[in-house]
């Protein structure tokens, strides 16, 4: 693990085989909770990333609603959730960008905050600069 963080991967082919990627996958989820934990007051209970192609970079977390957000969608309000909460987060965006660029030592390029506030699941995108050609 302490390689990854000295040379981090551009692309899943470059990070030292599957297990090296495993890590900067892992690595990726296990940052995203702690940072949900800070901004949010909880962490999701289970949280996923993975690579779609060489260049993006998708987290899946579920469970992450403190309890009243919980009673936000029991109420129904799913819209007033989901407005609440992306706002905060484009006003943190900063913060998730920073943990993926440091731990694929590339550029985000574009970053997309989703959330479906009936099932508790939200979604973090990143698009990064194409590494092959350092653009």
């Amino acid at each position: 693990m302490k390689g990854m963080s000295e040379q981090p991967a551009t692309s899943p082919q470059e990070s030292n085989g599957e297990a090296g990627f495993d890590s900067i996958r892992a690595e990726i989820s296990r940052e995203m909770v702690r940072l949900y934990k800070e901004l949010f007051g909880r962490g999701p209970t289970k949280a996923r990333t993975e690579f779609a192609g060489p260049d993006i970079v998708i987290c899946s977390l579920e469970n992450t609603f403190t309890p009243a957000e919980r009673s936000l969608a029991e109420m129904g309000e799913h819209q007033r959730l989901r407005d609440t909460r992306l706002y905060f987060q484009a006003a943190t965006a900063d913060r998730f960008r920073e943990i993926v660029e440091r731990l694929t030592g590339r550029k985000v390029r574009a970053f997309i905050s989703g959330l479906d506030a009936q099932v508790d699941i939200c979604s973090e995108v990143f698009y990064l600069e194409d590494g092959h050609r350092g653009e």
